[in-house]
């Protein structure tokens, strides 16, 4: 019967025997299945999940009872169940998910709210604190009202996108019943996140395509490094810009065709940077939506876990149900139709990628997450191909690069007519890694004589400048 039990449980602790000196021990757990998608206490029970017993059941169950009435707050729902196994008596104490979290420990003057990690209940940092009062008053960020006033910001890029994907023009109505403004025209936090201004600081992403297939320097070992911030809908186009510029489609020759195999499936990247744009946490100081890219996958890490608790390695993609962190954010993507149908991103993204030619099961994207963040990993499918099997657009690709290296070259030239310092330069092109800039396009233009240093005789000099050399 307690394995059956266990199997069914959301989350589930297990305690010898019941600590009445010392109750923090199990009521942290108690606080955390509330605060999460609940779950079930064990008493009489060993960690490798053998029944030890209690001595009196009775007594027990009227202590925890007291217990969590005194100590947690608010007062949460759960079920004492008396059970028995190989003649042992025990306690198994279910906790439902609260709808008014936080629930908090309290004791000796401290409140404390707590969730679960792993198989730990540990103290909830205070992002995700506020995310909790949020959820206990039915109120998520993106419907929070500002300060920020309509009128003082402008909305471009929205509504040409919104013109663009539905044929309908975004009507001055449409922000107050999608909820981007109050009637006052106060905008909420979803209202700026769709600003053409960078008015939410933790709304960037930043973009590395690592060489090889791990992180290493950001200075010798990113091959291309872009850090991007601003409004939603130029988040996306540029994180999929990013991965589409670092990826390529290459073929294989049949008898009377040509076979394209593209590194990753395009709706796929789009439905993974839609999830991560609009279920992430933007509570989180200082985060931002990470794209990794290696030679043989693509990382898209999202601030914030799934939003009812638990990790998305606990639930089968194809049955879970949808719950948005972001409601308005979600509800205005789903009318751009940037998502098909709520809930099916995840599944969207694994039925894309098995149209990929030469898919197979070992190239199914995985998902992975954590009480702080949440990953979606791609796999390049062309990554194990043989060189002899790709007669591969490479040889197109290495003229494309060419090209796009020469428009590079020819474009620092012409920005150089003026004296110019390697940081606005590197900057104009639209590089971070100044390294990498310096390697691959300047270096070269000094070599080859077509650019020359303002102070030549001082190469490191802090005042170093570039100029283009006019030909006679």
């Amino acid at each position: 019967m307690i394995e059956q039990l266990i199997a069914e449980a959301t989350e589930c602790d297990f305690k010898v025997a019941l600590e009445i000196k010392k109750p923090k021990s199990w009521l942290k757990s108690v606080s955390a299945f509330s605060n999460g998608i609940g779950g079930t206490l064990f008493f009489g029970v060993s960690d490798d999940r053998k029944p030890i017993g209690l001595s009196d059941v009775q007594k027990d169950a009227e202590a925890i009872s007291r217990l969590i009435k005194e100590r947690i707050t608010p007062l949460p729902q759960f079920i004492l169940k008396p059970l028995q196994e190989d003649g042992k008596n025990l306690l198994a104490l279910e906790v439902s998910p609260g709808r008014s979290t936080p629930y908090y420990y309290k004791a000796d003057g401290v409140m404390e709210a707590y969730i679960r990690v792993g198989n730990e209940s540990v103290i909830a940092p205070d992002y995700i604190v506020n995310e909790l009062i949020l959820k206990g008053t039915n109120q998520s960020f993106d419907t929070l009202t500002t300060d920020a006033v309509k009128k003082d910001y402008s909305f471009t890029l929205l509504e040409a996108t919104y013109l663009e994907r539905t044929g309908l023009r975004f009507e001055p109505s449409d922000y107050v019943s999608f909820g981007l403004t109050d009637k006052n025209g106060l905008l909420t936090n979803a209202g700026k996140l769709m600003t053409d201004q960078h008015t939410v600081y933790n709304s960037r992403m930043f973009c590395t395509r690592w060489n090889g297939l791990e992180k290493g320097s950001i200075f010798d070992d990113a091959l291309d490094d872009k850090e991007y911030e601003g409004n939603l809908i130029y988040l996306l186009n540029s994180g999929s810009e990013f991965i589409r510029n670092n990826s390529k489609v290459r073929f294989v020759k049949e008898a009377q065709y040509r076979v394209d195999k593209p590194d990753y499936a395009e709706r796929a990247v789009t439905e993974a940077l839609v999830n991560a744009l609009i279920h992430r946490d933007y509570i989180v100081l200082g985060s931002e939506i990470h794209i990794d890219m290696f030679d043989d996958r693509v990382e898209i890490t999202s601030p914030g876990g799934m939003f009812g608790g638990g990790s998305i390695q606990e639930y089968d993609i194809y049955s879970i149900r949808s719950m948005r962190r972001n409601p308005v954010i979600a509800d205005l993507f789903h009318r751009m139709k940037y998502m098909e149908r709520r809930g099916s991103g995840l599944r969207k993204i694994v039925s894309e990628t098995e149209k990929l030619p030469g898919y197979t099961e070992a190239y199914k994207p995985e998902f992975s997450s954590t009480a702080t963040d949440f990953r979606v990993i791609l796999k390049n499918v062309n990554y194990h191909l043989s060189q002899k099997d790709l007669v591969s657009d490479q040889d197109c690709d290495q003229v494309s690069d060419q090209d796009k290296s020469q428009d590079i070259l020819h474009a620092v030239l012409d920005f150089c007519i003026t004296e110019k310092s390697k940081q606005e330069s590197c900057s104009f092109i639209g590089y971070r890694n100044l390294t990498y800039f310096t390697r691959k396009y300047l270096n070269p233009l000094l070599a080859s004589g077509q650019l020359k240093m303002t102070i030549p005789d001082k190469p490191n000099s802090r005042k170093q400048k570039y100029i283009t050399v006019r030909s006679e």
